[in-house]
């Protein structure tokens, strides 16, 4: 944004949690939804295979409409823009649950997906502006209290779920809290507008080549992560004899190893910068993804699945940085790498399964280790990420005296 106003320290810590809370609320919709999936399954009568088709739907509507966050962030402001894409967001979740057939669920999922996306782009580009002036790194933290609301959704859900509710009646329930939740957060968010000679970004338009080089290694740490989500349980109960009990604790604890890290992960970039800290990540994820290949006992996969998740934490929430921080427009590099990463979250799962069936699903894990080793191989894409913007190698210059201007 063109708006270089400088803002007071307690409105930055503000606006910092009020965007923390916008992410928890944006993953809480995330959360909901996935645990009535087998109930709307039922209520629209579908096959696996349908459903698998209606899913593809949300990717596909999030890739489509995530370029026009920048120009509506443009038109309307942050504040006012994020009010409103997070507003359709959290309403958008009672739309599938509505779906009687394949064809509404098709395009009730289509409408989730695209307001699922404008409201991640809008609040990626927040979260950039608020670090820059901030002088640290923060996008971590924030994705882990996505995780954080993800993983509060859908112990609702869960309950929900248990106690044989209806969906429909459970999502107006959760979309109206969310919706006033997401408002009240919005209210101390950053109000920045562009300066008037900055002309508004256009409607569809390709990604820099930054953006490309750096979905590229966000597409590596999204593949990895959809892999562990939909087919670690798998992996474990048919690979390696475990109950469903433990096949689910597996993905539960995979979960929780992402939000921890993340949480705790800005810290860590603030140290070592945030090439070093997902080379070391990618490492960790490389050496789990091993361990989940070579597991004999239940145990150990469950080790390597806990240990890609701790590699592969930060990856996401450093490449939203880096795009944000890498030119002019933050909205249009971070919806070119939301874009590619989406990409890879609807391949992951397909693409492990069909490596499976040709194969085994230790080579198709085998593939997602040699994808989280690639982490290491490429980071060097990432060093506009953390700490406000400033450059790692601008970071390490300061802290080695030079000669004097």
């Amino acid at each position: 944004m063109g708006d270089e106003k400088e803002f007071p320290a307690a409105t930055l810590r503000r606006a910092r949690f009020a965007v923390a809370a916008v992410f928890a609320v944006h993953g809480a919709v995330t959360g909901s939804f996935a645990t009535r999936v087998p109930w709307i399954q039922d209520h629209a009568d579908l096959s696996a295979g349908q459903l698998g088709f209606s899913l593809a739907f949300t990717a596909l509507g999030a890739s489509c409409a995530m370029p026009l966050a920048g120009r509506i962030t443009h038109r309307f402001g942050t504040r006012t823009a994020l009010r409103g894409l997070l507003t359709l967001w959290t309403l958008s979740l009672v739309l599938p649950s509505l779906a009687p057939n394949l064809l509404t669920l098709c395009l009730a999922m289509f409408a989730y997906g695209a307001a699922a996306g404008m409201a991640d782009v809008a609040m990626n580009a927040l979260g950039v502006e608020v670090e820059q002036r901030l002088g640290r790194s923060i996008m971590s933290g924030l994705h882990g209290m996505w995780s954080a609301g993800a993983l509060i959704g859908s112990a609702a859900g869960t309950l929900a779920a248990h106690l044989g509710s209806d969906a429909r009646l459970h999502h107006v329930l959760a979309a109206a809290v969310l919706t006033v939740l997401g408002l009240v957060a919005c209210t101390w968010v950053l109000d920045l507008r562009p300066a008037e000679e900055e002309e508004a970004p256009p409607r569809f338009a390709l990604p820099p080549r930054s953006a490309l080089l750096i979905g590229a290694v966000g597409f590596c740490a999204v593949f990895a992560e959809g892999a562990n989500l939909d087919w670690s349980a798998v992996f474990l109960r048919d690979r390696l004899g475990g109950s469903p009990g433990l096949a689910a604790a597996t993905t539960t604890g995979f979960m929780l190893t992402m939000a921890v890290a993340r949480i705790a992960g800005d810290a860590v970039v603030d140290r070592f910068g945030p090439v070093r800290t997902v080379r070391a990540g990618g490492v960790l994820a490389g050496l789990g993804g091993l361990l989940v290949v070579v597991a004999d006992r239940p145990a150990v996969a469950m080790t390597g699945f806990a240990l890609m998740g701790l590699g592969i934490a930060v990856v996401v929430p450093l490449c939203f940085a880096a795009a944000g921080h890498a030119g002019p427009n933050p909205s249009q590099a971070i919806a070119g790498v939301a874009t590619i990463t989406y990409t890879s979250g609807l391949v992951a799962p397909s693409l492990i399964g069909g490596v499976a069936q040709a194969t085994s699903l230790t080579v198709s894990f085998a593939v997602v280790t040699v994808l989280a080793l690639g982490l290491a191989l490429f980071a060097g894409v990432l060093r506009t990420a953390g700490r406000g913007g400033t450059t790692e190698t601008a970071r390490q210059a300061e802290a080695v005296p030079g000669p004097p201007a």
